[in-house]
């Protein structure tokens, strides 16, 4: 849940990157962090291990400007990706206000991303919250790679509530800034 400080007039916003291993959440973070301005932004956090995963999680603030006098701030995080690390995504999810679900477009990598949305779906209900209900976007991100699936085939089997869906290269960043302010105009819309 957003935390509003009316005395500073400040909104935090908590987002969270979610998906399978290796299907581009930190690299999102790493692009937004090189691209943004210095005084917009704060540190990239990031524990890893030796081979360069995500151990717990990555965080990086993020000034985004005004919303009616209140200067927005958005927490972005992401998860660890790999199956036996499933405790840190449920943390990590706990008081989130939106979520990206990067889903890595490769054909060989398809049931995991249908297991990994169904993983967020039953984290989301853990938290008394409808999951088609709750602010999510998809990013279907290595659509550079030649066997990246078509669109229409992801959609089949990842969204049945027609989310808003980008399509994303997050090492090279086409699509990057567009999910990052799909997923906050409707966190914002939703305060």
């Amino acid at each position: 849940m957003a935390l509003i400080n009316v005395a500073a007039r400040e909104i935090h916003c908590k987002i969270v990157y979610y998906g399978p291993g290796m299907c581009g959440k930190t690299t999102n973070l790493q692009y937004i962090h090189s691209q943004v301005p210095q005084a917009t932004k704060g540190e990239l956090l990031s524990i890893a291990t030796e081979t360069e995963r995500t151990l717990f999680f990555d965080f990086l603030p993020l000034d985004l400007g005004k919303v009616r006098g209140f200067q927005t701030r958005f927490h972005l995080y992401t998860v660890p990706g790999q199956v036996l690390y499933e405790r840190t995504r449920v943390a990590v999810l706990n008081g989130a206000d939106g979520v990206v679900f990067v889903a890595d477009s490769q054909r060989s990598k398809l049931e995991e991303n249908v297991n990994s949305l169904k993983e967020l779906a039953r984290n989301i209900q853990k938290q008394g919250k409808k999951f088609q209900d709750f602010p999510l976007v998809l990013q279907y991100n290595k659509r550079d790679l030649p066997n990246a699936l078509p669109v229409a085939i992801l959609d089949k089997y990842l969204n049945p509530f027609n989310w808003t869906r980008f399509e994303a290269c997050a090492a090279s960043g086409p699509g990057v800034f567009d999910t990052l302010k799909g997923i906050s105009k409707i966190v914002i819309s939703k305060l």
